[in-house]
């Protein structure tokens, strides 16, 4: 059975005070509601991690992450942090490749696959996104184009390797627009990727790779698109800093 993961994407928000605010408020809902079956991981901006995770203590299933590493481990890279440093502080996951750094910094398949390695050397969990541009949805071209980026950043990894991998497809033309991929929309583009893993790895690790949504997912659609067989959770933006929206999502299973 795959796991369900609801992980949120604070991206550049948040200050001290609003972060530890939100956290213990995420973490207490949570013990509150009686969840358990549910995976929650706060990815936060790099001063965060160590705050947030103390407040997290030690409740189960909910986990920290940071947004991005760099290719590297250590070096004269002003304004970057690798994963290297990322596991000395005990964080559990890693965004990689998610459309405004592929948009804004210009990172390629290429850099990512060096970023993929570079966090699973040092244990951490990636969370590897991939998605379509609204041109490339209404050129009919998504399925095959969401695949290549799959090909080109994971599949020179080994399957045990691959089988520590959590995939997130994020339509970008629905992240923060308002807009959202419809549940058959997703579900088709998920139930593609899947197959894509299993012709590369077979099955047995296909079926056991979480495949999250990550385009404008909110308490209001989110049973709907969570519904579906190939939707394993979401990787959550401008709902994820609202505790009673974001535990709704999570509730939404």
């Amino acid at each position: 059975m795959r796991k369900k993961i609801i992980a949120g994407n604070w991206k550049m928000n948040m200050t001290f005070d609003e972060g530890q605010k939100l956290t213990s408020e995420i973490v207490n809902m949570y013990k509150d509601e009686s969840i358990s079956d549910v995976e929650v991981v706060l990815n936060v901006p790099f001063p965060h991690i160590m705050p947030v995770k103390k407040l997290i203590g030690k409740t189960p299933r909910i986990f920290v992450g940071a947004q991005n590493c760099s290719d590297q481990d250590s070096g004269a890279y002003t304004g970057e942090v690798s994963a290297k440093i990322l596991a000395s502080f005990d964080t559990d996951f890693v965004i990689l490749g998610h459309s405004e750094r592929r948009q804004y910094f210009g990172e390629d398949n290429e850099l990512l696959a060096k970023k993929v390695k570079k966090a699973l050397e040092h244990g951490l969990t990636p969370i590897f996104c991939c998605g379509e541009s609204l041109e490339i949805r209404e050129a009919g071209t998504h399925l095959p184009n969401v695949k290549f980026q799959l090909k080109q950043s994971l599949f020179d990894l080994s399957a045990e390797e691959f089988s520590k991998i959590v995939i997130a497809y994020e339509p970008i033309w629905a992240i923060g627009t308002g807009k959202t991929a419809s549940a058959e929309e997703a579900q088709e583009m998920h139930d593609s990727l899947r197959k894509s893993i299993a012709s590369k790895y077979g099955s047995e690790v296909a079926n056991s790779t979480p495949i999250l949504y990550g385009g404008s997912m909110n308490a209001g659609n989110a049973k709907e698109l969570l519904s579906k067989p190939d939707v394993d959770g979401g990787l959550i933006g401008g709902a994820s800093l609202k505790s009673r929206d974001f535990l709704e999502i999570i509730k939404s299973y």
